[in-house]
Formats: C-alpha cells, structure tokens, sequence
C-alpha cells in the first residue's frame, strides 16, 4: 500500500454542516478587526449615564464591567478593562446595542416599554 495523499483523502462534513458545502474561515486580520469594533462598542457605552445603560437591557455581567470600567482612570489598567468589556461583547448579541446607540446619536431615545405605577 502507498503513500495517502491529502487530496486523495475524501472530505467529511463536519456535523451540522452539509456534504458540499464549504465552511467559511475568518483571516486573522478579520477576526481582529471584529474585536476591535466591539471593544469600540464598549468604549461607546463606558461614555453613557448609568441611567441608559440600564435601559438598554446589557448582560448581568457586562453591566458590571462597564461600571467598572468608568471608576478606572488609569490609562493601561483602562485598556485591560475595555478589552474585557469587548471580550464579554463577543459572548452575547451586539446588535440590540448597536441599534440603541445608533439611536442615541440620531436624537431619538428608544424607550423601554415598561408599565410606570404611580
């Protein structure tokens, strides 16, 4: 029996995946510029009042980490933190984020539907 070469070899499809389809890779630099925009996400939201942020419905977590990251004034410690922040950003949905942001910078607030008692 001879050598086996790679392209002798049959691909598989991985689960979830159909047979001939391809599955779609990131480059580095791809998959950098995406953690660079949420990290700028985070950046956007350690800048609103206490008051938006917790309109806008942010993980448990990551409404720590923003708090957090408006008591650090030092610059590197800073930088750590809103690495965190981005990190955590990568975990959940940034689009409700970004769709409240967005908002903000048109002049219209989005409101969080809740019943108000009097």
């Amino acid at each position: 029996m001879g050598m086996v070469r790679k392209k002798d070899i049959k691909r598989t499809a991985k689960p979830g995946q159909e047979q001939g389809e391809q599955s779609v890779r990131l480059s580095r630099t791809q998959k950098k510029n995406a953690a660079l925009s949420l990290q700028e996400l985070g950046e956007r939201l350690v800048k609103l009042p206490d008051e938006q942020l917790n309109r806008i419905g942010l993980a448990e977590d990551l409404l720590a980490a923003v708090k957090a990251a408006k008591t650090i004034k030092k610059h590197c410690p800073r930088n750590r933190q809103m690495q965190y922040i981005g990190c955590l950003m990568r975990e959940c949905d940034p689009s409700p984020v970004k769709e409240f942001l967005d908002a903000l910078d048109q002049g219209k607030a989005p409101v969080k539907r809740a019943a108000k008692q009097s």
